[in-house]
């Protein structure tokens, strides 16, 4: 049997990388947006939603590394949020002007989903878990 491990370590990566951001936003918001020159939106909910929704699924990538195989199924919500990103962020800059530090996460993103995309063919061809 192949070892998972790979699997493993990119969501365990992926738990820090989405959950630590989602926590850095919530916590220090204002400083990051104004550390980087960002005028920020005229409400801070906006930002605290989209940054739980990371912490989130920063639980959901620790849920995937602790138990790859049994939480397979997972992946593809992971793999739909990193299309949502790079999707939102690509359309912007194509439209207009996106802000560096969003351009920069677009480009983690665009790594982790064919890193995802990768890991979910080789769930896939994993032994499914013992029920």
């Amino acid at each position: 049997m192949k070892t998972l491990l790979p699997v493993r370590i990119l969501f365990a990566v992926a738990a820090a990388y989405d959950g630590l951001l989602g926590l850095a936003f919530i916590i220090a918001g204002p400083q990051l947006y104004a550390f980087f020159g960002i005028t920020p939106p005229n409400h801070w909910g906006y930002v605290h939603f989209a940054a739980g929704i990371l912490v989130i699924f920063g639980l959901m990538f620790a849920a995937v590394a602790r138990r790859p195989a049994e939480n397979r199924n997972l992946v593809q919500y992971g793999i739909l949020l990193k299309i949502c990103y790079i999707a939102t962020v690509g359309w912007y800059w194509v439209h207009g002007d996106v802000p560096a530090m969003w351009k920069y996460f677009m480009g983690a993103d665009a790594v982790f989903l064919v890193l995802f995309l990768l890991s979910l063919c080789a769930l896939r061809a994993a032994p499914a878990p013992a029920e």
